[in-house]
């Protein structure tokens, strides 16, 4: 089966899923009223240079800065400086966005005169993955979507009622859990911490497999491991990535290189494995671009967002009026920043969202509201 960009549409979000036979090849959410800000073109102004960290800091719109590392300057750049810059990485664990000055052109009207602005937007991750998958059909469920999207990508577009069947459902639910399970009965547990992601694989059948305890590892792992490394990609894992491969000696570890290379090279931002540290783990860099999902889910809008979807499947259909919510002070500011949130909830379930704050939630905490 040629491979299908599916794009499931629910309050203020978009998730989108690439298909084919062999299941779910990729995967991305796309916020509207959350731009993750990779590609978009600023007129910048310089500020302080750091000579420690090679590079300057970039005053940009709405009060914001990124980071323009030298290797990527235009040149030599005094404070208040006007800079063409592009963001070529998200914000993200606490540090702000990776900017690059290089190979640029003002739009056709706009000028380095004037304060920092955003001059044009970057590609939606939509746009990123339809240009990734040019053959595929981008199959909606929300007609109100195919207005949003650019008019080269709408000859592709399909309509259907749902456009995740149960399937796709599942395995897009399963990238929220920290457990994966893997080929042959072994399962991982992947850990974020700021500094780095830890994998932990453990064994599953091959305690039962007949053959030396060591080759039966070996083969365990050499068998659920390009699964596992399609999880990093599906999740978007990125930066220092380490995995403690299971049951398998130290000294035999080595003979897994093959293996780990061959399936990152599917992978299309081209992560670097280091080789197996003195403790055995396997190291590996993978570019960091767009947030990963754990922090997407995680973060105050995603709560926010996975909120109003679970109010919209409660109260769809449901006649008369609908409960409201009561929210904690996060998700309160995240409605008051996206409205087109609050509208899409309406627009998909037939009521109109009505919250309040209650200073007695936790930030990120909600409930009905039947008063």
């Amino acid at each position: 089966m040629t491979a299908r960009i599916l794009a499931a549409s629910a309050p203020g979000e978009i998730r989108i899923a690439v298909t084919d036979d062999a299941g779910l090849c990729d995967y991305a959410l796309w916020r509207p009223g959350w731009p993750d800000g990779v590609g978009d073109l600023h007129r910048g102004r310089a500020g302080a240079r750091l000579a420690a960290m090679g590079g300057t800091f970039i005053d940009l719109a709405d009060g914001t800065s990124g980071f323009l590392p030298d290797s990527a300057a235009p040149g030599p750049l005094a404070e208040g400086d006007p800079v063409l810059v592009r963001i070529v990485r998200a914000p993200q664990d606490g540090k702000g966005a990776r900017l690059s000055a290089t190979g640029l052109s003002l739009p056709e009207g706009q000028s380095l005169a004037g304060p920092p602005a955003l001059l044009a937007r970057g590609p939606t991750p939509l746009d990123a993955l339809a240009t990734a998958w040019p053959d595929a059909p981008i199959v909606i469920d929300d007609a109100a979507l195919a207005a949003r999207l650019p008019a080269g990508l709408r000859p592709r577009i399909q309509r259907e009622r749902h456009a995740f069947d149960a399937e796709t459902e599942a395995a897009c639910a399963a990238l929220a859990e920290p457990s994966v399970v893997l080929p042959g009965g072994m399962r991982a547990t992947i850990t974020p911490t700021p500094a780095l992601v830890a994998i932990d694989m453990d064994g599953g059948t091959a305690s039962s497999d007949r053959r030396a305890k060591q080759t039966a590892q070996f083969a365990a792992n050499r068998d659920a491991l390009p699964a596992l490394l399609h999880q990093i990609r599906l999740r978007n894992l990125s930066g220092a990535i380490v995995i403690d491969v299971a049951g398998l000696a130290i000294r035999k570890r080595p003979a897994l290189h093959e293996t780990i290379e061959a399936a990152l090279a599917r992978d299309p931002l081209r992560p670097r494995f280091l080789g197996f540290s003195a403790l055995g783990l396997a190291e590996i860099m993978r570019p960091r671009i767009r947030p990963p999902l754990h922090a997407l889910l995680g973060d105050a809008p995603g709560r926010m967002l996975r909120m109003l979807d679970d109010w919209s499947r409660q109260v769809t259909g449901q006649p008369g009026r609908a409960p409201g919510l009561r929210v904690g002070a996060d998700l309160a500011h995240a409605l008051e920043h996206d409205p087109g949130a609050v509208a899409d909830a309406a627009q998909l379930s037939g009521h109109q969202p009505v919250w309040r704050l209650d200073p007695s939630l936790s930030p990120l905490s909600w409930t009905l509201d039947h008063g």
